[in-house]
């Protein structure tokens, strides 16, 4: 009998995901292998009815999956079909309680984000030519990596945003929060010129996007992209995205003032915790620092 231990309920739960839930074949049988692990573990412990499963058994069954080398995003999705299986269970009354109510799912790990070095900035950003694709890009790549702007700042900013005299630009970020950038004397130098190039290809001449594309309204942020792209591939042959000049721009100003909060505030975030992950990126470069100039930071054979 041990054999069939959740056989029942999970041919009844696969038949609610195909006809009530009118799940796709994929997501279905995602759902049922979730629910097959969960059935091989009770196997193993000796568990004969539903309703023996408790929160320690899924605890230590995650604990497995991840000694087995499951990637927390796999687990949480597997969490996911469990809690939905045990929502389905109690439905049916099969159970009484439902185990998966005390089990929070595992956080991802944050990735640190990609940089790139100030010399492989000062290669992306020589380019030539002062004609009208070369110009604009020329000022988007200046003025995002200046300024530290997000893709959407980028592509919403307006002439009214911008005070050159002062050197200054205002961006409406997340939760409408404004804030008031500085923006660099290269930045500055590029975007005049661009702003010079921009009059030829106007519309409208009410048109107050600061970038436009060659139609002559607004760019957009998937033409942002597209550029960038392929000037990343041209200039320092790499995938490059508009947040990866922004994640430079915050690593670069922490590593040459070592203040946190005023990067925080450049940046836009609400919590301190979220610029907290370019100190990660800080002490990397630190450690590079150091393996490369202390003298016994490396063994030599």
């Amino acid at each position: 009998m041990s054999n069939l231990f959740l056989q029942k309920e999970i041919d009844m739960f696969s038949t609610y995901l195909a006809t009530e839930r009118q799940l796709s074949k994929h997501t279905h049988d995602n759902y049922v292998r979730d629910l097959i692990k969960l059935q091989q573990y009770g196997v193993s412990e000796q568990l004969n009815q539903v309703q023996d499963i408790q929160v320690i058994h899924l605890r230590l069954l995650i604990g497995k999956l991840r000694q087995q080398g499951l990637a927390t995003k796999s687990i949480q999705r597997w969490l996911s079909s469990i809690k939905m299986f045990f929502r389905f269970c109690k439905k049916q009354r099969w159970v009484t309680t439902n185990p998966t109510e005390g089990i929070q799912a595992p956080k991802a790990d944050k990735k640190l984000p990609k940089t790139m070095d100030a010399d492989q900035v000062s290669q992306l950003l020589n380019i030539d030519g002062s004609d009208f694709l070369s110009c604009r890009d020329k000022a988007m790549l200046e003025i995002t990596y200046s300024s530290g702007l997000r893709l959407s700042e980028l592509a919403g900013l307006n002439l009214h945003d911008l005070d050159l005299k002062a050197a200054t630009l205002r961006v409406i970020g997340k939760g409408n929060k404004t804030r008031q950038l500085p923006i660099g004397s290269y930045a500055l130098r590029a975007l005049q010129d661009w702003l010079g190039q921009r009059k030829t290809q106007l519309k409208d001449q009410d048109e107050q996007a600061v970038f436009i594309s060659q139609r002559g309204i607004r760019i957009s942020v998937r033409n942002i992209q597209e550029r960038f792209k392929k000037i990343g591939a041209s200039q320092v042959g790499q995938h490059l995205h508009p947040h990866m000049l922004r994640h430079s721009f915050a690593s670069h100003l922490l590593e040459s003032s070592g203040d946190l909060r005023a990067v925080q505030e450049l940046l836009g975030h609400e919590n301190i915790s979220t610029t907290q992950i370019y100190t990660h990126l800080d002490f990397q470069h630190l450690a590079k620092v150091y393996d490369q100039a202390h003298p016994r930071a490396n063994k030599k054979s």
